[in-house]
Parts: C-alpha cells; structure tokens; sequence
C-alpha cells in the first residue's frame, strides 16, 4: 500500500483535503495517509513554517497532498512569532516555496479545462451577436524554483552587492542616485539546466496528449537575458525535436489580452516562475476560478512530487461553522496525483464523476450560484463543502 503525506497546511486547506481523501477512498484507491506539519502556526510556535520532520517524511514517501498555505510579509510575521522566539533572528519564508526548492520542484503543471455546464465558465458574444462558450484546454508550465520567487533578494543591500550592482552601467545611471539604504534588489535568476528542463517537459505533454502548439509566454523584447534564454532554448529544442508542435512567443502582457479574446486557440503554455504564476491564474479564471485549478510540481529525477490547489488558504472562511468553499480544486489536485504514480483508471472515473455533478447542476458551491462567500449560503441553496464532496462519491458509486 502506497504512503501519501497529507499536509492541511493553513485555513481551509484542512476540509479540502479531508474531502478529497475521502473521494479517494469512495474511488477505490487505497492508501496510507501520514500527515505533515506546515503553515502559520508552526511558524509562530516552533518559528518554523517548514519543519525538518515533514521535509523528512517528503524525502520518505515522494508523494505529498498539500491542502493551503497562509502567508504574511516579514514584518507581519515577525510579529505573530511567540515572544520567546522573537530575539532568535528568524525570518519568515514560504514554506510552500522552501519545500519546492529543497526538493527542486522545478517543473510544475497547472492545467485549466472547461467543464461543460459549469456556470463560471469563460463566455463572450459573437460576431453575429450571440454567446459563444469556447472551451478551454490548456495547460501552463511554470519554472518553479528560479525567477523572481528565487528568493535572493535585499534591502539596503550588503556593500559588496550593491558595488557588484554598480558596476552594470544601467543599474548606475537609473539607481546610482539612491543612498545604498534606501535600496532593495529582487533578482531574476534563469539557469540554462533548468530551463531546458521545464521547455521540454512542456514539449513532452504537448506531444504526449496531442496538444498542437506550445506558447513561450514571457516577455523577451524587454527582459531580454533571461525572457530571451527560454525563448531562444525553445526555438532549438522545437526544431531538433519536436518539428510537428508549433512553438508560438508571445509577451506576457498581451498574452492576458489574447487569453480573453481566444482562448481556445492554445495548448500548452511555459513561462518563468512570476509569469507562469500570473497566467495560470489567468486562465483558471476562465474556467471557473481558483475552486477548479490545480496543480502538480515535481523533481523528474528524484520522483519526489507535491500536488496542490492553487487557491490560498482563505481564512475568513475557515472558521466558518459549516464548510462553504469548493473542493474540486484538491480533487483535481488529487487525480493528477493518481496519473503520476499511474493509478489512471481511478483518476479518469474521479474526473468522470466531477464532470457529471457539474453539468448536472443540482449540486453547486456558492462559487458557482455567484453567491458572496457568507456563511449563511448554504442555508439559501449552495452546496457545503461536504455536500459536493458527497455528490462526486454519489456519482462513483
């Protein structure tokens, strides 16, 4: 029997993926679930978001569920530490982002896709004045240990920095001008090894499920060191090995305005870290919002992977006394699980059943009645949290 790490991690990362564990078992998949510890409070109790026992357990068993994460800037998390920990120097960090880059999580997969009948669903008017609902298929491929979330980053940056900084002619002529203190330097880092590896894993799924083109998204005509590596690694790599899927460059920017005009039109999309970030949001907006996007990260030569969510942990609705937010997001989460360690039977009959509770309609978290997240939603029909997960089970039985 496989060993899954489940981590609820913050606010309602917990019902979600109690939920989808149990649509899991109802599937017939079985499992051991140990459960690691991460999030807020373990930062403010232990100072530690990310312990080394969780991290240890990750190394152990390879897969892990990860529900959501609550995080603050520095500042507001130096407060909320416990007192005792405050003069010991620590600094907050995600730990969603350590843990992708302590087991080089760099490739992560974020598909959006149309379910028929979801009221969410992305419209627009024709030409001849009608509605016409396009379906999206699309799946972002986002660097996701490099970049902007790199994490090397200063305020009133070391003098040796600031000096190495100085001698670029543009950072001298535009910032020479600020005292050192009054600076602060993010950086965006791209490697040639791990760009080539998210551009062919990008390739690879393009070729493996028949997706016509893959989309370089970034932005090249400004950023052009490291926007222009992936593009031109992109145009090699397409021509030595993958002649028969176009390779389509567009700039980020426009690529926001393109995704609402036709969106139908792309396949498989890669991008940095930031960018990928921001169009995976994009088009999960298109499909239904962050309850129905999900997403895998993973280190192809370790076998270590982590499946999430991309919605954050919403504490306003964690206290709530019935459960009201989507799970088909952590569902989502949970089948891409199952297709990485080749359970793929059990992740299509999932798929199947969320497909059917949704162009049903009968069954609909407040999301998809348009309802504001009160907690009186589900008093005025809304689904709970329980009761979706309920209708999938209904519909694999």
């Amino acid at each position: 029997m496989r060993t899954i790490v489940a981590m609820p991690g913050d606010g309602i990362g917990k019902v979600v993926l109690d939920e989808t564990i149990r649509v899991l078992d109802a599937a017939g998949f079985e499992a051991k679930y140990v459960e690691g510890d991460i999030g807020w409070e373990f930062w403010r109790h232990e100072g530690d978001a990310l312990p080394q026992r969780t991290i240890d357990l990750l190394q152990e068993h390879k897969i892990g569920l990860f529900g959501a994460i609550t995080s603050k800037p520095k500042d507001e998390a130096f407060d909320e530490l416990d007192a005792e920990l405050k003069d010991k120097g620590l600094v907050y960090a995600s730990p969603i982002v350590r843990l992708r880059q302590h087991f080089g999580l760099d490739i992560c997969a974020r598909p959006c896709k149309s379910y028929e009948g979801n009221p969410l669903n992305f419209i627009r008017r024709g030409a001849d004045g009608g509605i016409e609902e396009p379906i999206v298929d699309v799946v972002i491929f986002r660097q996701n240990t490099e970049g902007l979330y790199g994490g090397v980053e200063w305020t009133n940056p070391p003098k040796e920095v600031h000096d190495a900084f100085m001698s670029h002619p543009r950072f001298k002529q535009n910032f020479g001008w600020a005292p050192k203190e009054e600076v602060s330097i993010s950086t965006r880092i791209f490697t040639k090894k791990y760009t080539e590896r998210i551009v062919r894993a990008a390739f690879e799924h393009a070729k493996q499920y028949g997706y016509k083109s893959v989309t370089v998204a970034e932005k090249p005509n400004v950023i052009r060191e490291t926007s222009g590596m992936m593009y031109k690694m992109a145009q090699q790599i397409q021509k030595a090995d993958y002649p028969e899927i176009e390779l389509w460059n567009t700039n980020i920017d426009a690529q926001m305005m393109w995704l609402t005009k036709n969106p139908e039109t792309y396949g498989v999309i890669v991008a940095g870290n930031m960018f990928g970030d921001i169009i995976s949001d994009g088009f999960a907006g298109l499909i239904g919002g962050l309850g129905f996007a999900c997403s895998a990260q993973m280190n192809p030569e370790t076998g270590i992977a982590v499946f999430e969510p991309t919605h954050g942990s919403a504490p306003k609705y964690a206290d709530y006394e019935t459960s009201i937010v989507n799970p088909i997001a952590m569902v989502e989460s949970a089948c891409m699980m199952l297709d990485h360690i080749n359970e793929n039977e059990i992740a299509t009959k999932i798929r199947k059943a969320v497909a059917e509770v949704i162009k049903e309609a009968k069954v609909q978290t407040y999301d998809m009645k348009k309802m504001s997240g009160r907690a009186d939603v589900v008093t005025k029909g809304a689904a709970s949290t329980q009761q979706m997960a309920d209708a999938i089970i209904a519909k694999l039985k």
